[in-house]
């Protein structure tokens, strides 16, 4: 039930085939599809995604059968010979671990650079620098559009200075950007939380033959 009272009962099944106009999307960070099913909810085709732990990235694919499946760190994807079609994205979406930056987590500036040993992939790994490695994708396949979700702990604190870097990084790759403090309450989802939205379309505007 949303925040309007109103029940929400879907399955996976339900949602609609994607008209052969829809938006192309990516999902970087993909989890077991959270963000593919909104996309897919509002008429979008999510063509492929990119997830690092193995069993987490079944769930994904045995669901949303992805045409384009990436198991792996982002950090390696560029390594690959990517398909033409990821290079005409209209989005490129990822929603970057967010421990580090959590304000449950109470996020001080010591946990920031340190390598530890997270559920994702178990192995010894830093996340706080994993938004930057999504930004490095953007740069090389050049999205339309870049749409970026993280925690609210992100614009608080210590980490406001790695939000600055942030900026910096896609303004280098080519973007504008603007940050959005959304409640999910408010957007049909059940439960209340505050996430942080960076939304960022290609600097200048899109070619006139893309328009």
């Amino acid at each position: 039930m949303n925040s309007q009272g109103q029940t929400i009962n879907w399955k996976l099944f339900d949602l609609p085939n994607p008209k052969p106009y829809a938006p192309k999307i990516f999902s970087c960070f993909s989890c077991a599809g959270g963000s593919t099913m909104g996309y897919k909810l509002a008429g979008f085709n999510v063509i492929g995604n990119c997830e690092l732990d193995r069993q987490v990235n079944e769930i994904y694919v045995k669901n949303h059968k992805p045409r384009y499946n990436f198991n792996m760190d982002i950090r390696h994807l560029l390594n690959q010979k990517l398909p033409t079609e990821l290079y005409n994205l209209d989005i490129l979406d990822g929603s970057p671990p967010c421990s580090v930056f959590s304000i449950s987590a109470r996020n001080t500036i010591d946990k920031f650079g340190k390598q530890k040993r997270f559920k994702e992939g178990q192995k010894m790994q830093r996340l706080d620098n994993l938004f930057l490695e999504f930004i490095k994708v953007a740069k090389e396949i050049r999205p339309k559009i870049v749409i970026a979700e993280n925690v609210k702990g992100l614009i608080f604190g210590n980490a406001k200075g790695y939000v600055y870097e942030i900026l910096q990084a896609f303004e280098k790759a080519g973007y504008n950007v603007q940050i959005f403090l959304l409640n999910s309450a408010f957007m049909q989802v059940p439960q209340a939380r505050e996430r942080l939205f960076f939304t960022c379309p290609l600097a200048g505007g899109l070619p006139t033959e893309q328009i």
